[in-house]
């Protein structure tokens, strides 16, 4: 493709808000539409983006591997069965975060940038070391927030030291949306997330429980043609590609309507 080469790290104030479900599902989107996408697990200690994309008996090495020189780059990608175009670069699972420097991460990031046309950079949450390993290559940044106060108090946190860092270019997914907790005054609706945190809004996910069992037989969300979630994070995909799709309506009394449009439901 022609496009430069992009490097996306995405991001959450908390654990726990499904960002490592938003790297797995919107980069196989990407890839659906035909881009190059490496996504990069910087989780070290703690992977999981092997599990949720069905390939954890394939890793061979990790990118402390390529690190520190016991492998190559290139051996140490997993490309995905169905869509060779996606790739994985796993974290090491017996290592420490401390072993691994931002400048590092940086010079295997933008050894990808060769190859591929987008690199999706899981970073573990918190804002440690791990958290500036994440972020040291990236162009721009993708914040996955809960539409409740804890998460989007520490959103906030991370913004500053995004900003801090030269990466102004910040999206916002707000993730596990429930309209009727919304409506209810249980949940903050995405218009309150939004304005208080001042960032773009690149994504609303509703909650789908679908989503567990995603997680649990390695298959990407987004591959359930059945999943509100999936449409919502091809949608994404769909916006980061360039197109202009417009927002799932989530009001109570309209999204069942709207997702049986969306899928030829009668």
């Amino acid at each position: 493709m022609s496009q430069r080469s992009v490097a996306i790290t995405i991001t959450s104030g908390k654990g726990g808000v499904g960002k490592s479900t938003t790297v797995a599902s919107v980069g196989l989107g990407l890839a659906q539409l035909g881009h190059r996408v490496c996504l990069v697990d910087t989780d070290i200690g703690l992977r999981k983006l092997d599990l949720m994309l069905g390939l954890e008996n394939r890793i061979v090495y990790d990118i402390v591997d390529v690190i520190e020189g016991v492998s190559k780059l290139r051996q140490s990608l997993v490309r995905h069965k169905e869509y060779p175009d996606l790739a994985l670069l796993p974290a090491a699972q017996t290592r420490y975060k401390e072993e691994v420097s931002p400048v590092q991460v940086k010079q295997v990031v933008n050894e990808l940038r060769k190859e591929f046309d987008f690199i999706l950079i899981d970073s573990p949450a918190g804002i440690e070391g791990g958290f500036r390993n994440a972020i040291a290559a990236a162009d721009r940044a993708i914040l996955v927030v809960n539409p409740e106060i804890p998460s989007v108090r520490d959103s906030d946190r991370v913004i500053g030291l995004l900003e801090s860092a030269n990466l102004d270019h910040i999206d916002l997914v707000v993730n596990r949306v429930q309209p009727e907790m919304v409506k209810d005054g249980d949940m903050l609706s995405v218009d309150r997330v939004k304005n208080h945190l001042a960032i773009n809004l690149l994504g609303i996910v509703p909650e789908d429980r679908r989503i567990i069992r995603s997680s649990n037989t390695g298959e990407p969300v987004i591959l359930d043609g059945k999943s509100y979630a999936g449409k919502a994070f091809s949608n994404i995909a769909r916006r980061l590609s360039g197109e202009d799709v417009p927002f799932l309506e989530l009001e109570e009394g309209t999204l069942i309507s709207r997702i049986k449009r969306l899928f030829h439901i009668a």
